[in-house]
């Protein structure tokens, strides 16, 4: 048995006729919605990576695209296209966006109207369109690119740049990374950390934030090919100082920097098959506040008397007219995938904006940042994905952002499920519905 790699990456950097708008910061008033202003990047093009893990003649496909996330729609189109390019099976197809604040806007992540107050979606449609075709194209030409004969090894190191932004005790500092070596070079290397890329702050240029600025880095080193960023649990993490360009430039700059030297050492050796497995999962919902008073009380917060912003109103406009329409989702799907080494060493994604608690409890159950590789923003992002320490009940009393619910009307959806949105929040049970069915895939 042997491991081959083949690689390929496309500039997805929008033009201003193409797509102006930009995602990953909600519109707080009735402004117009924000806008690049330069079609050019600040320093990296927003770039779709892919690379293929060959074991013997069997493909395996990590993907990543410098966007805030795919909605589900964009997903559920797009994996039976990426199928049919080769014999293999959908759960060899790993697709994860590394969240970037200052990437194009797509179909429904976050929702355009409500999130930016953007009525026509017509350009948004056609980039979302046209970038579904950009990551097909990447992908076949990386399967038809020439494969390098690599050995795989595993490493762990640690990197202080975030924290935990609403005081809880866990914090995102290891990363793991999957390398790809032929000789003194290191044909690939993929490396996840848990931390909104957000260095940069909000801005009206386009840019991938401190994952892309660190992948540039470790490209522009001596003996190192290809880069890949996998978003690790950055739900409750933020990166530490004051952001602007200058921190972007010096997260990234850390980052690359401490790759490099961790990955000019041997890690340990990974052998054996790679075995995968795609499922998809439903979230409950806490959906006892029933359509009626969950209508009255959309009619409510349509008024603004907390003074929320403005996408709450718009979120409650689209609420009503769901709920007015007969939609009463009870639950939330969610795709759950993992990629096992034979020697131990496993890759596991969820959708969604995964907080930091599920990292430590796949580390603490299945041997630590040396044996696992878990991230959230896999495959499609249909909003936060919180532990119950979010939830009513939980450590946040006033609501919380993460959790998706708020204190004056605890029974329908607050927080980030206004903007991705949803009407209701998760029921208590979801947690233990996530780990009940990630943790076997991951044993």
């Amino acid at each position: 048995m042997a491991f081959y790699v083949s690689t390929a990456k496309s500039d997805i950097t929008p033009t201003l006729s193409q797509n102006p708008y930009m995602a990953g910061f909600g519109n707080q008033g009735d402004s117009n919605p924000r806008t690049a202003s330069s079609s050019s990047p600040y320093a990296d093009p927003l770039l779709v990576r892919c690379v293929i893990i060959w074991q013997d003649s069997s493909p395996h496909a990590l993907i990543s695209l410098d966007v805030l996330g795919l909605p589900r729609d964009m997903h559920q189109a797009l994996r039976p296209r990426l199928v049919a390019l080769s014999n293999w099976s959908s759960s060899d197809i790993l697709i994860s966006a590394t969240h970037t604040h200052n990437g194009p806007a797509l179909l429904d992540s976050l929702q355009p109207f409500i999130s930016y107050g953007i009525s026509d979606v017509t350009l948004i449609r056609s980039y979302s369109a046209w970038l579904m075709d950009k990551v097909v194209d990447t992908v076949r030409t990386a399967l038809n690119a020439s494969r390098t004969a690599v050995s795989l090894e595993w490493k762990v190191t640690t990197s202080g740049i975030g924290y935990n932004r609403v005081g809880l005790s866990t914090v995102e500092n290891q990363i793991p990374m999957l390398i790809a070596r032929s000789g003194s070079t290191v044909r690939a290397l993929i490396w996840s950390l848990g931390c909104h890329p957000i260095s940069a702050g909000m801005q009206e240029r386009w840019d991938g934030d401190w994952p892309s600025g660190a992948n540039a880095h470790i490209e522009a080193s001596t003996g190192f090919d290809f880069a890949l960023f996998v978003q690790g649990p950055a739900g409750d993490q933020d990166p530490t100082g004051t952001w602007g360009w200058s921190l972007r430039d010096s997260h990234s700059t850390t980052l690359g920097a401490l790759l490099t030297t961790q990955a000019r050492t041997a890690g340990t050796a990974i052998s054996g098959s790679i075995s995968t497995q795609y499922q998809e999962i439903n979230l409950p919902l806490q959906t006892s506040t029933g359509l009626s008073t969950a209508r009255s009380q959309y009619i409510n917060r349509l008024g603004n008397s907390s003074g929320q912003p403005a996408w709450y109103q718009r979120h409650a406009e689209v609420m009503v007219s769901r709920i007015d329409s007969g939609v009463n989702p009870s639950s939330i799907p969610l795709p759950l995938q993992v990629w096992r080494f034979g020697s131990g060493q496993r890759i596991a994604l969820t959708g969604g904006e995964l907080v930091s608690a599920y990292g430590a409890w796949a580390r603490t159950n299945y041997g630590g940042a040396s044996r696992v590789m878990i991230g959230g923003y896999g495959n499609e992002v249909p909003c936060y994905i919180p532990d119950n320490q979010f939830l009513p009940g939980g450590a946040f009393s006033d609501g919380s952002y993460e959790g998706g619910w708020e204190s004056d009307y605890s029974g329908i959806a607050g927080g980030n499920l206004t903007v991705y949105p949803h009407i209701y929040h998760f029921s208590t049970s979801a947690s233990s519905t996530l780990t009940n069915a990630l943790g076997p895939m991951i044993a």
